[in-house]
């Protein structure tokens, strides 16, 4: 039951006006809001299933259900994807296998938990005779549809596919799942981002457990499933391997596998194929696709990362270009974008980026726009991969500079906060979609979500020691998490208004926390009990950090101000002014001599902690500095702004070094890794973007 293109959303808004029937024999489900029986078949119509899911169409049928298009009440009305078990027969051995594939399926989603390319599992349940299973829903095309519309792929489309793809596959197998069913059906091009999404596990199933093949049980889908799993039931990550290399051969021929095959040769013929159409793929890459599809298991690649790894030694054939822009004339698919390596690898091989590069060698990335016509636009790397032969893979060369290498998808509105865990490869996000996110840096996969707040989450920062988070939002409450297990530790309360920051002393035994209240409180980390509350602030406090012997305080604002607080005796020792605006957030260098402060005045200004005297202003944003960050080694500045930049600058002379664009919204916080060759930019675009330093 693949999900189809979702429809132009004017077609979406008179659909909400209708109620679709649930009866999977109903030939005209449509039906007119209000109405409470179906105008074709006089079934009684449900208005929302357990009370929040609403039908409005019918999306697909497949052998033992049909796929609605439905509203979840609890969601805001969002759109999802609602999946009704109705088989055509009861009481059979195929019966009773149906109902264990839909239960798998579930099982299966929710073990895989929310990688950004699977659908999130919603809800499982059993209503009025049926079962349902509610996913998220994926905007965008399926391959099938893609290649219907735009054409064959060419090699560099293909390539981007399966560096896209095989990640997700190995994240699966290494679940000890296969999918059995990879197929250009069941892979959606996602609308937001372009990156394909893996759907319809329908027939997912533990690798480790045996399969009772019966008659009339669909394994997979002929043409694009290998033999041991037609004939036998049985299925390995190898299987899922050939599955996608049949699914490339149809993408490139536009043949489906099934006709590309010579029983009386015993051979595949899609190079004849590929030929007729005056197609060429690139040799190296045809070898690939030749062991991917091996009639034996054991002459296969055995694993996903065995064909990034063959896939990255194979040179580029695209050619450079100025700009991001690249254009195919034939009407191919032409779709790709630089591999993701490692991130945690790259961070530890990388030079360091030197104190003072050329100005001139600003660099502007973006991450790949939705598709919506033949024409594509995609990122391309300054030169091709090259391969090393010391370590056996390869890397893509990049011009010297930063560039995005990894955007960060799945909150559902502006990311507030992002910040580094400085002990583990990963990565903390904050949003006003109520959640706090943890992100594996490594693979760029979503590891889990934190649902606590109420409302928006305004602040996220990590302990020193990397095992605490502590968040802030505007339901009026701090929350202190754990990061091993996800558990919440306490929820601080005594804030009267919205909590806008949260700041952890270096020893992780503090925390301080400000808000609309116009107070700063300060609160004993492991206990959760209030210590005392700092009175003085003449303004909403917008930021706060702690200096690294803990017996400072420092808070930026409203009453456009920068003010040093002694922990000890809860009050304010010197105010520091300078900005014609509010201060939107203050960051100290890590020996602590520095303080930096980014505001709505669009200015940065870096101040002596120890004199207050002003040492430098840093001017280039044209709208107000959201978020502001100091490099480890106090030689770079990194700041992001409302006019949805990121900027570089020298901490010494104050020179813009680099402007990172890529963002199409608003910039709110900002990020250096410890390494200093790592940047995390959150923004109203509901996005995080990586960019790293290239030598």
């Amino acid at each position: 039951m693949a999900l189809p293109f979702i429809f132009a959303s004017i077609y979406v808004v008179e659909l909400t006006k209708m109620i679709c029937c649930l009866n999977p024999d109903c030939a005209q489900p449509i039906n007119p809001d209000g109405a409470e029986t179906c105008q074709h078949c006089n079934s009684v119509l449900i208005p929302q299933l357990r009370g929040r899911y609403r039908p409005i169409k019918a999306l697909g049928r497949g052998g033992f259900g049909k796929t609605y298009l439905a509203q979840d009440s609890d969601r805001l009305n969002a759109y999802c994807v609602v999946k009704q078990f109705a088989p055509q027969t009861q009481g059979t051995k195929s019966f009773r296998k149906a109902i264990d594939l839909f239960q798998q399926e579930a099982e299966r989603l929710h073990q895989l938990g929310e990688h950004p390319q699977i659908p999130t599992l919603q809800a499982y349940f059993e209503y009025d005779g049926y079962l349902y299973l509610v996913q998220q829903m994926i905007e965008g095309r399926t391959l099938l549809q893609e290649l219907r519309r735009v054409g064959t792929f060419d090699d560099e489309a293909l390539r981007s596919l399966l560096i896209d793809l095989l990640p997700v596959l190995q994240f699966i197998h290494s679940n000890n799942i296969v999918h059995r069913d990879v197929t250009p059906s069941n892979i959606i091009r996602r609308k937001l981002d372009g990156k394909p999404v893996l759907i319809d596990f329908g027939v997912a199933k533990q690798f480790t457990e045996a399969i009772l093949h019966e008659p009339g049980t669909r394994i997979g889908t002929e043409g694009y499933a290998p033999i041991e799993q037609l004939r036998g039931g049985q299925a390995y990550p190898c299987s899922d391997l050939y599955s996608l290399g049949t699914t490339c051969l149809h993408l490139i021929t536009g043949v489906k596998p099934e006709k590309l095959y010579s029983p009386l040769d015993g051979r595949w013929v899609w190079r004849e194929e590929l030929e007729k159409a005056g197609n060429h793929l690139n040799q190296e890459l045809g070898e690939i696709l030749d062991r991917l599809i091996k009639d034996l298991p054991s002459d296969r690649y055995q694993t996903a990362q065995e064909v990034l790894e063959a896939l990255q030694a194979v040179p580029s054939r695209k050619s450079v270009v100025p700009g991001w822009v690249r254009q195919h004339p034939t009407g191919r698919i032409s779709n790709s974008s630089p591999p993701f390596s490692d991130l945690e690898s790259l961070i530890s091989r990388a030079s360091q980026p030197p104190s003072t590069p050329p100005s001139h060698s600003a660099n502007r990335s973006s991450s790949r726009p939705p598709i919506s016509s033949p024409r594509r636009s995609r990122p391309q790397p300054s030169t091709p991969p090259t391969h090393n032969s010391a370590t056996g893979r390869s890397s893509t060369v990049r011009r010297q500079g930063w560039h995005c290498v990894r955007t960060l998808t799945g909150h559902e509105s502006w990311v507030t906060s992002v910040g580094f865990n400085p002990k583990t490869p990963t990565l903390a996000s904050g949003s006003l979609d109520d959640s706090i996110r943890l992100w594996n840096l490594q693979t760029g996969a979503l590891l889990y979500t934190l649902p606590g707040h109420r409302r928006g989450v305004n602040e996220v920062v990590i302990s020193p020691v990397g095992q605490v988070l502590a968040s802030c939002g505007d339901d009026d409450l701090v929350k202190v998490w754990n990061l091993s297990s996800g558990a919440q530790l306490h929820t601080l309360k005594g804030h009267m208004r919205d909590v806008n920051s949260v700041a952890i002393s270096a020893s992780g035994l503090l925390l301080a926390s400000g808000g609309e209240d116009r107070a700063i409180m300060l609160w004993k980390l492991d206990k959760g009990n209030l210590l005392k509350t700092l009175k003085g602030s003449a303004g909403i406090i917008k930021t706060l950090v702690f200096n690294p012997n803990e017996q400072l305080l420092v808070s930026g604002g409203m009453d456009n101000k920068v003010r040093i607080w002694d922990v000890q005796k809860g009050e304010m020792v010197r105010a520091l002014s300078g900005h014609l605006n509010s201060i939107n957030q203050v960051v100290l260098s890590k020996d602590g001599k520095l303080v930096v402060s980014a505001s709505k005045d669009r200015t940065v200004r870096l101040w002596s902690l120890g004199t207050g005297s002003l040492v430098q202003t840093l001017n280039g944003h044209t709208h107000d500095v959201n978020g502001v960050a100091i490099a480890p080694d106090g030689k770079l500045i990194v700041s992001g702004s409302r006019d949805s930049s990121v900027r570089v600058w020298d901490t010494v002379t104050g020179n813009l070094l680099h402007t990172l664009s890529g963002h199409t919204a608003a910039v709110n916080a900002v990020s250096i890794h410890r390494s200093g060759k790592l940047i995390a930019s959150a923004s109203a675009d509901k996005t995080i973007k990586l960019w790293q330093w290239f030598k």
